[in-house]
């Protein structure tokens, strides 16, 4: 269990939507399980905070809702077809993880 059980539910919804989107897209998700992690759960709580999938990597600091990206972020498939992944390091391009 991870740090992030407190919402535990919704944290387990987060990830399937990420796993749906990426089936969907023909991508993948990280396979280093503490990134994906880190990334979902620090994701979770800006869900349960907000009601809305704020990207942790690219907030701003206090978290400003009405500037921040949600994820994915309009760059995600740009930043894929540059490096293999996204800026998160959420979603892979298949060949690249």
């Amino acid at each position: 269990m991870n740090q992030w059980t407190s919402h535990h539910q919704e944290y387990l919804a987060l990830l399937e939507d990420f796993r749906r989107i990426a089936s969907g897209e023909g991508l993948t998700l990280n396979p280093d399980t503490e990134r994906l992690e880190k990334v979902a759960g620090l994701m979770t709580e800006n869900l349960v905070l907000t009601g809305a999938r704020f990207c942790p990597c690219k907030q701003s600091h206090p978290l400003n809702t009405d500037t921040d990206t949600t994820c994915p972020c309009p760059e995600w498939k740009e930043e894929i077809e540059s490096t293999g992944h996204c800026f998160c390091r959420l979603f892979y391009r298949r060949d690249s993880s």
